[in-house]
């Protein structure tokens, strides 16, 4: 099997399942080694689709149930809406992760029609944002911890402290918390097996 075909089979295969399946009843079932399935499946995760990994009875590798949304119909003027407030957070920070919402706003955007659209820059052009917090992190780290949250697996993170000491550190990351300039992860610090909290701005770099 091509690996385009297997990387299309493990979806559906994992879709059809109600319960977690493990890495190596990939292996066996695909007939590949457990480190191609592992690679298939960060493969799978690149290409944004929420596969997970659960634990205990049952766990295993499994897609996110809520993968496949139904169908919502907007109005015109709803969906314009929709993607004026979104451009708002985006702007002012509100979302720590702003690649899910770019993308989801160039969804909607998509499916406007020519005087929907006109409709929306009128509205875009009326906000104004002011008092935009300062505090943020590059682009690559952003995107890692994003990739890190909603696939509820570790990072590893390069940490600048308070005192300018640097650390390296695996964390997993359980809750965020957004204050109006700085944006805060809870996480369980694997290093020490310890809970801590880290600034997002002071995260230098970060790998899942």
């Amino acid at each position: 099997m091509q690996r385009q075909a297997r990387l299309l089979a493990i979806t559906e295969y994992l879709r059809a399942r109600k319960t977690g399946v493990t890495a190596q009843q990939l292996a066996e079932h695909f007939g590949v080694t457990m480190r191609t399935i592992y690679r298939d499946l960060d493969t799978l995760r690149d290409a944004e689709l929420p596969v997970l990994a659960e634990q205990g009875r049952g766990g295993g590798y499994a897609l996110d149930k809520h993968y496949s949304l139904p169908p919502v119909n907007l109005s015109a003027r709803e969906a314009a809406v929709l993607c004026a407030i979104g451009t708002h957070a985006l702007a002012m920070r509100l979302v720590p992760f702003p690649g899910a919402m770019g993308r989801a706003l160039d969804k909607i955007r998509g499916a406007l029609s020519a005087s929907a659209q006109r409709e929306l820059l009128t509205l875009i052009k009326q906000l104004q944002f002011t008092g935009v917090p300062a505090h943020s992190a590059a682009v690559p780290v952003i995107k890692a911890v994003e990739e890190a949250w909603f696939s509820q697996r570790p990072v590893e993170i390069g940490y600048r402290s308070s005192n300018g000491e640097f650390s390296r550190r695996t964390v997993r990351i359980e809750a965020l918390v957004m204050e109006r300039s700085v944006t805060f992860l809870n996480c369980v610090d694997e290093t020490i097996g310890e809970k801590r909290q880290f600034r997002l701005d002071r995260i230098e770099s970060a790998k899942v």
